[in-house]
């Protein structure tokens, strides 16, 4: 690790990230005109955001930046891969890391790997992906900022586990041993015919105001107690590619899947770009 990661990840430490991400989110709220269009003309500028692909590109129309930054998408925007057997990036971004899960480790940089237990803050959800894949995609502040559904699935429960909120690119990936299964994060469990169990992780990051879901809503962030849902009754049924939740800045999703159910995701290259609903990998015949 090299003397700058050091010094990042040690001033990281020191901050206060939880009250910082609240006072960042405040900002983020405002609805004063000249406050969010302030903000938005320097987002785009600073990380490059394309407004062509945007809904819509006239800044009135977004009542503050975190309305802004979550911004929907043209509807031709994104091809949703139609294969049957196709899985589907789940948001835009870069590729982490991707491959296979070894004796319930997820590699998390050269060197670097973390427990899936640790991760899913549960052991008995963790022995499901024994063997199983994965892919890690990390989303930069000038990425769409949705997450959508790999493959089809029911949603069956969450669970919502609070922690720290580093940064989450890749020179703290490389330097923070357990970055992702120290971070904020909500586990997302579905069950699926084509796939049988797989997951969705959403991570927190440093000045990440919110994760938010079309099922619930807002989670709350901040200290406190694990909060557990089950939704195993209410049959809530997503589509390949659908929206499920977002983020409200630069973040990181994690996919976890069942062993011999999906191949493929050992191809993907780290530092590889990708879009939401591109093919990534395939299910196993």
């Amino acid at each position: 690790m090299s003397h700058s990661v050091d010094i990042f990840i040690a001033v990281q430490r020191m901050l206060p990230k939880h009250g910082l991400s609240r006072l960042i989110g405040q900002v983020a709220e405002s609805k004063r005109p000249w406050l969010k269009n302030l903000l938005i003309n320097r987002a785009i500028a600073a990380f490059g955001i394309n407004m062509q692909e945007a809904a819509s590109d006239n800044l009135d129309d977004y009542e503050n930046f975190n309305a802004f930054f979550t911004r929907a998408l043209k509807e031709d925007a994104r091809v949703i891969a139609n294969n049957h057997n196709s899985v589907c990036c789940p948001a835009d971004g870069v590729v982490s890391q991707a491959g296979t899960i070894d004796k319930n480790r997820i590699l998390q940089a050269k060197g670097s790997d973390y427990s899936v237990s640790r991760l899913l803050g549960e052991s008995s959800s963790a022995q499901k992906y024994q063997d199983g894949t994965f892919a890690t995609i990390y989303l930069s502040p000038k990425d769409y900022h949705r997450v959508h559904m790999p493959v089809s699935g029911t949603l069956r429960a969450t669970r919502y586990i609070p922690g720290e909120l580093f940064s989450v690119n890749d020179k703290t990936a490389q330097g923070l041993d357990g970055l992702f299964a120290r971070n904020e994060r909500l586990v997302c469990e579905f069950e699926s015919d084509l796939v049988g169990n797989f997951v969705v992780v959403f991570v927190g990051a440093m000045l990440v105001a919110g994760i938010e879901t079309v099922w619930g809503g807002f989670e709350k962030p901040g200290p406190g107690a694990v909060r557990e849902s089950d939704f195993s009754d209410q049959q809530l049924i997503y589509a390949k590619g659908e929206e499920i939740g977002q983020f409200k800045f630069g973040s990181t999703a994690i996919i976890l899947f069942e062993k011999d159910k999906v191949e493929g995701l050992e191809d993907l290259i780290p530092q590889a770009p990708v879009m939401m609903g591109q093919e990534i990998a395939s299910l196993t015949e």
